[in-house]
């Protein structure tokens, strides 16, 4: 949906959430959760979609004439597709999926061709006068590559061309058609980009200079040129969750990136959970075996903890930290595990709600991006006495970003 506060805003939330890779599945899931949800939040008014296509339903899409009914299908029902979320490229539930939602990586020509049919995708269904992002893997995963740095230089150079191939692609969709695409990468832990700083080295030292020497060659531009095309059609998506792991500020990035000359495409709007660690073992234990049911199998969640004095430590899975909770001298856990964004308080657990509280003021004033999209996508691995019909779930989460942006009108 289209919101006005002090800003235009889309708002949707993000369709990974619902099991099924191939088109057909898709399509049903879109059918059963997105109709209700427009009647009951934006009855008159358009709908936005944050779609996820995994490779298979990408390929299918299009196929024979199936992105034209899909689109006559959004027409009619007075929807939208303005953001895709293009990270996990295959099965993303009812398996297990951890650093397998990493490959192909940047590096492979199948992660490449997969981005590119989802930008043809994009630049079909995106309706005129608004920018489409696609959200896409960190590169990589670092511990695939930590201990090789000739491994992780090439992943970077490797990276950065396709990166430039995908940006000529969205460049002459824009000369073409007029309609601005942005791959929108998503840095998060344990991902070979997982903060600010090192965003911004990749920009400087890497997308830049080789991406833009292939680009300013392809398209027969300059330098500078080529840099401010990348510029502006590779952002960064700035998941509230991810970052509040990393310990980082919002307004500390919100001033770093648009001085580093990198834009925001998407802003997900989700929270991890956090834990204040008190200095006493046996409240220390009874935290353990509230953190226990949050150890699942399906998904990595990385666990970062901070000291007193200010120190990180990385833990690349919930269920491998576990075991040192109790003698750890760390005065916080924050975990990777996306929970509900209406809850902050789980009884010795809290989530990092204020985070995002806090990108939520600082888009009143400061407009660094217009897509929004919900993403919880654990609802199906939450611990039993978090779950509750899906469809009012999706419901409070969209009822409590709208109560929080202020007052609201919808756009039609």
């Amino acid at each position: 949906m289209k919101l006005t506060t002090k800003g235009n805003f889309h708002l949707t939330y993000c369709t990974n959430i619902h099991p099924g890779e191939e088109w057909q599945q898709v399509f049903a899931n879109l059918k059963h959760y997105v109709l209700p949800l427009k009647a009951r939040l934006s009855p008159q008014a358009s709908f936005g979609i944050g779609l996820r296509l995994a490779d298979v339903a990408s390929r299918e899409l299009l196929k024979r004439d199936n992105l034209a009914g899909f689109q006559s299908w959004l027409e009619r029902e007075n929807l939208y597709v303005f953001t895709i979320n293009g990270f996990p490229y295959g099965k993303f539930h009812e398996r297990i999926v951890k650093d397998k939602v990493y490959a192909p990586d940047w590096s492979k020509i199948e992660r490449l061709n997969y981005t590119l049919r989802l930008v043809e995708i994009l630049a079909c269904l995106l309706p005129s006068g608004m920018d489409g992002g696609i959200s896409t893997l960190p590169l990589s995963y670092k511990p695939w590559w930590q201990a090789d740095s000739l491994a992780q230089t090439t992943i970077l150079e490797k990276a950065s061309l396709n990166l430039a191939m995908v940006t000529a692609e969205m460049v002459e969709i824009r000369q073409k058609t007029g309609k601005v695409l942005h791959l929108d990468i998503e840095p998060e832990p344990d991902g070979l980009l997982e903060n600010t700083t090192e965003v911004i080295n990749f920009f400087e030292k890497w997308l830049l200079p080789v991406g833009g020497a292939y680009l300013a060659k392809h398209l027969g531009i300059s330098q500078t040129s080529a840099e401010s095309q990348l510029r502006e059609h590779i952002r960064l998506c700035y998941d509230t969750c991810h970052f509040a792991v990393e310990y980082e500020k919002p307004a500390t990035v919100f001033a770093r990136l648009p001085a580093a000359g990198i834009k925001i495409g998407k802003i997900q709007l989700s929270a991890a959970v956090r834990v204040n660690l008190p200095s006493d073992s046996q409240t220390r234990a009874k935290i353990g075996e509230r953190l226990r049911p949050f150890a699942e199998s399906t998904y990595l969640h990385q666990v970062i903890e901070r000291h007193h004095d200010g120190r990180l430590h990385h833990y690349s899975d919930l269920i491998g930290a576990l075991p040192y909770l109790e003698q750890s001298e760390a005065a916080e856990w924050r975990t990777h595990f996306h929970v509900p964004i209406f809850i902050n308080d789980y009884s010795l657990l809290q989530s990092t709600q204020d985070d995002l509280l806090t990108v939520l003021n600082l888009l009143s004033d400061n407009h660094i991006c217009q897509h929004l999209e919900i993403e919880t996508y654990t609802w199906e691995v939450l611990p039993p006495a978090m779950k509750t019909d899906l469809l009012t779930s999706i419901q409070k989460e969209y009822d409590w970003i709208l109560d929080r942006l202020g007052s609201i009108s919808l756009l039609k």
